[in-house]
């Protein structure tokens, strides 16, 4: 029981350590085109 656990943990760390840097860098760049639009909306009502 304590070994399904443990190799469980293990998965999801491995999971956890490969996926969030690049959700981390997805999101990064999704504000990065937030912010352009946001100043391209100020830029055009003007």
């Amino acid at each position: 029981m304590f070994t399904n656990i443990f190799f469980i943990l293990i998965v999801l760390w491995l999971l956890g350590y490969i996926v969030f840097p690049i959700a981390g860098s997805l999101i990064h760049i999704l504000l990065v085109l937030a912010v352009i639009a946001i100043l391209l909306r100020i830029i055009d009502r003007q």
